[in-house]
């Protein structure tokens, strides 16, 4: 009888492995099969690969550096802002932990109606002409996909927040690039973001019959360029001319620094009828977990983004657009005064930037100061011939330096080249950016991991 057991406890494990055997082999042909040119990433996608974000994150992670890469703030949101969410998810009311209207939860959308009728100067309808979104990049997603036949143009300004290109190819649209250009100078003293100008014959050559659209950014991230009202009014006698769209992305509107001043596109003649208008939360409050965004311009524009978000994302968040909204409400309040945290941002942000400047300086690197948002794009060149790049094997020299810079002093920029086009990427090879929006701790931390850098090696 034990003989007998044995043989079939040996019986039961050779089949179990012939078994398994087979299974891995099944398993193996099919993972083959569905591996084949039938599942393969469409080719819209194709030109898109890894983004920054995703390979410095993963940097950071490994190499665990004092991280100025990514823009987010390491320090608390206002306290009533985080208050107001920590009063809805303990409140009383149930609906709100239920699904919202599609288009924005009604208290965010008549908040938002009532702060940028004031802004733009005319009345915007909280309930066709406002679209409430899953961050500023669904916002964006759902404007360009909802605005591009086969062809359409769109003109991107360089350098351009790296999410325009891949969106424009994927909708089957097709990018016209310009570049922002340093204007020539014999100054040894900074530079600023107001140096970096658009030539304004060569955007007037830009704009055709097939051209769907010209996405702004300002402030402009990542070189804090602040356009003003004479360029944006060139912009928008081109998109009158040219019948032509402007998608405004102005996540940064309420972070610019004395004497500039934030201009709303969508204020100058003849531009609200061609302009939709990109907001942010998690810029706005400070809380870019929160990811929620919006759009707003007029009724009929906004209908195309309605259209895809509904099939797409459908609806945001209520809790956090409630919490959103009773932020709103309360600055409102207070709109005008020192106090309001939009008006707030820029005196907490200065001091910031200025320090980091001017530690940029001191080791040697030219930072360009910025007009506004809280990056400092600085050209690292004077220091390459002390800098050994040769472990790196990446394309271009700035992935290169921000990787050394990584792994080796410690702290974390961001390569400029992926903001810009595969053509036009050299011409950010000598720049790296890094976000001010940190803990004065961090940053001064950042100026002795610096300033101990050059003590030791260069």
């Amino acid at each position: 009888m034990l003989i007998a057991d044995c043989c079939f406890r040996s019986l039961a494990r050779r089949l179990l492995v012939s078994s398994n055997l087979f299974e891995n082999l099944a398993s193996r042909k099919l993972l083959s099969e569905m591996s084949g040119e039938k599942f393969e990433l469409p080719d819209r996608y194709k030109t898109v690969g890894n983004s920054v974000w995703n390979e410095f994150g993963q940097l950071a992670i490994e190499h665990k550096p004092l991280n100025l890469g990514q823009g987010f703030p390491d320090f608390p949101a206002p306290a009533y802002v985080t208050k107001a969410l920590a009063d809805v998810a303990s409140g009383q009311e149930p609906l709100l932990h239920q699904y919202t209207r599609g288009f924005g939860h009604v208290r965010l959308v008549n908040a938002l109606s009532k702060l940028y009728s004031k802004l733009i100067g005319r009345p915007i309808d909280a309930f066709s002409e406002i679209l409430v979104t899953s961050g500023a990049y669904e916002a964006l997603f759902s404007c360009i996909g909802g605005h591009t036949r086969p062809g359409d143009e769109f003109i991107i300004i360089e350098p351009f927040f790296d999410c325009y290109e891949p969106m424009v190819l994927a909708a089957g649209g097709k990018p016209v690039y310009i570049p922002l250009r340093p204007k020539s100078t014999t100054s040894s003293g900074p530079t600023t973001s107001a140096d970096w100008v658009l030539d304004l014959n060569e955007l007037a050559s830009k704009f055709n019959s097939n051209t769907k659209a010209i996405i702004l950014n300002t402030p402009l991230n990542p070189l804090g360029k602040v356009f003003t009202k004479e360029e944006l009014t060139t912009i928008a006698n081109l998109c009158k001319k040219w019948n032509t769209l402007c998608i405004s992305d102005e996540v940064y509107e309420w972070m610019t620094y004395k004497p500039n001043k934030h201009v709303r596109i969508a204020t100058l003649p003849g531009m609200w009828e061609r302009t939709i208008t990109i907001g942010s939360a998690g810029k706005t409050f400070s809380v870019t977990g929160w990811k929620l965004g919006w759009a707003y311009g007029p009724a009929k524009l906004m209908e195309n983004l309605r259209i895809v978000h509904q099939n797409c994302v459908y609806t945001c968040p209520t809790p956090i657009q409630e919490a959103v909204a009773r932020s709103f409400e309360l600055e409102m309040t207070r709109l005008d005064s020192p106090d309001c945290f939009f008006n707030e941002i820029s005196a907490i942000l200065e001091p910031k930037r200025d320090f980091l400047v001017n530690a940029l300086t001191h080791i040697g690197m030219k930072p360009v100061i910025p007009e506004g948002g809280y990056f400092v794009v600085a050209d690292w060149t004077p220091l390459e011939n002390s800098v050994n790049l040769s472990k790196e094997t990446d394309k271009y020299k700035d992935y290169r330096f921000a990787k050394f810079l990584t792994k080796n002093i410690g702290l974390q920029g961001i390569p400029v080249s992926p903001f810009y086009s595969e053509p036009d990427k050299p011409l950010a090879s000598n720049l790296i950016r890094f976000c001010f929006i940190k803990k004065d701790e961090n940053l001064q931390q950042a100026a002795k991991l610096l300033r101990d850098w050059k003590s030791s090696k260069l």
